[in-house]
Parts: structure tokens; C-alpha cells; sequence
């Protein structure tokens, strides 16, 4: 990566740590504080959410056939992703112990906080699980497959891709073959911690 485009990378963390801090300003005025890893709101703010919370029967009512007719199948999914999870822990707990990778922490991933909220009805917060799983495993799986791809095949692909993992900026260019052996070293040096 050449001084201009590190420059530019910079630049964008530098832009996504100020964006963090604009929304972080546009959310103050909600109060909660996380203790323990729990969500706890002031008591008058889960009474006014408790007070937003749409009824079962009428929630039940204003959902569309189809949407329950598609339910099975997106449910349906919950057993092959549990298995994709039970096969990420065995492959991260062996293969990254073999190459001295840093383990990648799924609860960075893997996020359960939306059951916090008061104006959810069961079933919304159901659904709001059930997608929080499969959403951070998915991240969980792409950050374990990136660790894994940034010390076998750190390359650039020629066509640009539509998402990109935390390692990909510092991968090798696609075909500049120029002391690719050298930095391949060095870059795999980086990938172990």
C-alpha cells in the first residue's frame, strides 16, 4: 500500500471515529447504561416504551399472509446455522491454535441487546434475536474467514468486491508479483497476532 493510499485509509477512520461520535450526539437523549453486559433504561423510559408496545392481536392482525407463510423457512434456517456456528468454534479453536492466530472474539459479533426494549412485543423481539444471531455470525464467519485468507491468499481481487473485511486494505495488490514472497512473509507475520 503506498503512502497516498494509507493516507486515504486514515482519512476514513479518522471520518468513521467523527461519525460515531455525530451519532453517538443524535442518540444522547436516550438514557440507558449497560451494566454487566445488560441494558437498563430509567424506570420512566420503560414505562413510555411499555405504553408504545403494539397488542399481539392487533400486531397479529396488520401482518400480511405471506409473511407467515414465509416464516418456516426463515425460521427453518436456525438449524443449519447453529451448525455453522458449532463448525466456525471447532475450526477458530484449532486451525488458528495451529497458526498462532489471535482468536477473534464472537461476542464482538454475536449481539443480543434488542430483547432490552420495551416497545417490542414478544414476537418482535423473537425475530430481533433470531436475526441479531444470524446477522453477527455471518460478520463472526467473514472476520474468521478474513484472519484465515490474510495469511494463505492475501491478494486483492481484480474485480472490486461489494463487501470488504477489516484486512482487506492491508492485502497484497492482484498481480504485482514484485517481492510478493517478501511481503507475503511480513503480512503473515501480522496475521498471527
Amino acid at each position: 500500500m503506498n503512502d497516498k493510499i494509507r493516507e486515504i485509509v486514515e482519512e476514513i477512520e479518522s471520518m468513521k471515529l467523527k461519525l460515531a461520535e455525530e451519532i453517538a450526539k443524535q442518540e444522547s437523549h436516550i438514557s440507558y447504561e449497560i451494566h454487566n453486559g445488560y441494558v437498563k433504561f430509567d424506570k420512566e423510559v420503560v414505562s413510555k416504551q411499555k405504553e408504545n408496545m403494539k397488542n399481539l392481536l392487533i400486531w397479529f392482525g396488520e401482518v400480511p399472509l405471506l409473511h407467515f407463510l414465509a416464516a418456516p423457512i426463515i425460521y427453518g434456517m436456525i438449524i443449519p446455522t447453529i451448525l455453522f456456528d458449532v463448525i466456525l468454534f471447532i475450526y477458530q479453536h484449532t486451525v488458528f491454535r495451529i497458526f498462532k492466530f489471535g482468536f477473534i472474539k464472537r461476542s464482538n459479533y454475536v449481539i443480543f441487546d434488542h430483547q432490552y426494549l420495551g416497545y417490542l412485543n414478544p414476537i418482535e423481539k423473537l425475530n430481533c434475536v433470531y436475526c441479531s444471531y444470524v446477522n453477527g455470525l455471518m460478520q463472526y464467519a467473514s472476520a474468521i474467514a478474513g484472519r484465515t485468507e490474510f495469511y494463505f491468499c492475501p491478494i486483492k481481487h481484480a474485480k472490486k468486491v461489494a463487501y470488504q473485511h477489516s484486512y482487506y486494505d492491508k492485502y497484497l495488490v492482484y498481480g504485482e508479483e514484485k517481492d510478493y514472497q517478501k511481503n507475503l512473509k511480513a503480512l503473515r507475520k501480522n496475521a498471527e497476532k
